[in-house]
C-alpha cells in the first residue's frame, strides 16, 4: 500500500534570493553529524521492520498495476490520455476468468486472474468530453466489456488543448507476463497486454485478482521526529541491480541535496540530507531524484524510508 504523498506544482513566482541553481543542489557531501543521525535512525527503522509470512510466501507487488511495456513514443495528447485513463475498445473483451502462474526467483505461485473485460474496466477511467468527429461507440461489439459512454467516474474534463480530447484506441488484447518488483524480488507476473493504436508499446494491466494480492505491511516509524537536515524518500523511480533512483521530498530552496543509504543483508534504508535556506521560501514539497549505489544488488530486500519506515514502491511507469 503506497502511502499518500503531497506533490504540488512549483509556482511561477519564486521568492527572490532563495531559488538555488541546479549546480547548487548537489554541492557537497553530507554533514558528518547528519550522516550519523541518519545511520542511527535507519538502524531503528530496520529493527522495527517485521513483515508477516505473506511477505515471503505470497504475492505482494511493489509497483503499480498499469505498466508500459516499452517506449510508447508519447505525444502530448497520447500522454494526457494515458495518464487520465481515456480508452475506447475496438475488439471484443470477454469476461472469462482464468488462472495464472507467477514466477519468482525463489519459486512459483498459481493464483486466480481477472478477465480481459475486468482488466479493461480497471484501466478505463472515463472519457474526455466529446470532440467533433469522434466516434460514439467502438466498431466491434464487446461482450461483457465496456463502451465509450461515460466511465465509472463520468465524463473527464480537461484543461488541455482541444486536441487532447481523444481517447486511446485498443485494437488487440493478449494474456502475457511482465517483470514486476515484488516482496520476493523481480517476478514475471501475468498481465493483460492491450495493443493501443496510438502507442508504440502495449499497455499492460497486471491480471492477478485483487483477492490474491497481498498488502504491504503498515510501517512502524521511530517515535522521534526526523532530525533537522534529513529528508524522507517518497518512492523509487527505478531499480537496476545495485543502482537505485530514489525520489526525495525536499523544499524548493534546499541545497546540498545528498542521498543517504544504510543497508544490511535483509533490508535497505534510504533518505537524504539537505541544507536549509535561511531566506523565506514557499512551503512546497518537491520531488528530487537522486541515485543510490548499494554495496550489493538489491535482490529481494525491501527499501524503507528513513522517516516513516514504509516500504517504498516503484512509481507508475
Amino acid at each position: 500500500m503506497r502511502r499518500p504523498v503531497l506533490l504540488l506544482v512549483l509556482p511561477l513566482l519564486v521568492v527572490a534570493g532563495c531559488a538555488p541553481t541546479r549546480a547548487d543542489l548537489f554541492d557537497g557531501p553530507s554533514d558528518p553529524q547528519r550522516a550519523e543521525a541518519f545511520d542511527q535512525r535507519a538502524a531503528r527503522v530496520a529493527e522495527a521492520w517485521q513483515p508477516g509470512p505473506e511477505w515471503r510466501t505470497g504475492y505482494v507487488p511493489l509497483e503499480g498495476p498499469t505498466i508500459l511495456t516499452g517506449d510508447p513514443r508519447f505525444t502530448p495528447d497520447t500522454e494526457a490520455a494515458f495518464r487520465a485513463g481515456w480508452y475506447r475498445a475496438q475488439v471484443p473483451l470477454y469476461p472469462t476468468r482464468v488462472g495464472g502462474e507467477i514466477r519468482f526467483p525463489d519459486g512459483r505461485l498459481t493464483l486466480p486472474l481477472v478477465s480481459a473485460a475486468e482488466a479493461y474496466r480497471q484501466i478505463d477511467q472515463g472519457d474526455p468530453l466529446p470532440c467533433p468527429g469522434r466516434p460514439k461507440r467502438p466498431g466491434l461489439p464487446t461482450p461483457g466489456g465496456p463502451t465509450v459512454e461515460p466511465g465509472p467516474d463520468g465524463w473527464t474534463t480537461s484543461t488541455a488543448a482541444p486536441t487532447a480530447c481523444r481517447s486511446l484506441t485498443v485494437t488487440g488484447v493478449t494474456l502475457g507476463s511482465v517483470p514486476v518488483r515484488t516482496s520476493r524480488g523481480e517476478a514475471q507476473v501475468p498481465a493483460w497486454l492491450f495493443t493501443v493504436e496510438e502507442l508504440a508499446a502495449p499497455v499492460a494491466r497486471l491480471a492477478v485478482a485483487p483477492t490474491a494480492v497481498g498488502r504491504v505491511p503498515e510501517p512502524t516509524a521511530p517515535a522521534e521526529p526526523l532530525p533537522d537536515g534529513l529528508v524522507s524518500a517518497q518512492d523509487l523511480a527505478a531499480v537496476d541491480g545495485a543502482r537505485l533512483i530514489v525520489r526525495l521530498g525536499v523544499g524548493t530552496c534546499d541545497t546540498a541535496i545528498t542521498p543517504l543509504v544504510w543497508e544490511r543483508p535483509d533490508v535497505v534504508v534510504v533518505g537524504g540530507s539537505v541544507t536549509r535556506s535561511t531566506d523565506v521560501c514557499p512551503a512546497i514539497l518537491k520531488m528530487e531524484p537522486v541515485t543510490v549505489i548499494l554495496a550489493a544488488p538489491l535482490g529481494a530486500r525491501p527499501v524503507l524510508d528513513v522517516s516513516t519506515g514504509a516500504a517504498l514502491s516503484i512509481a507508475s511507469r
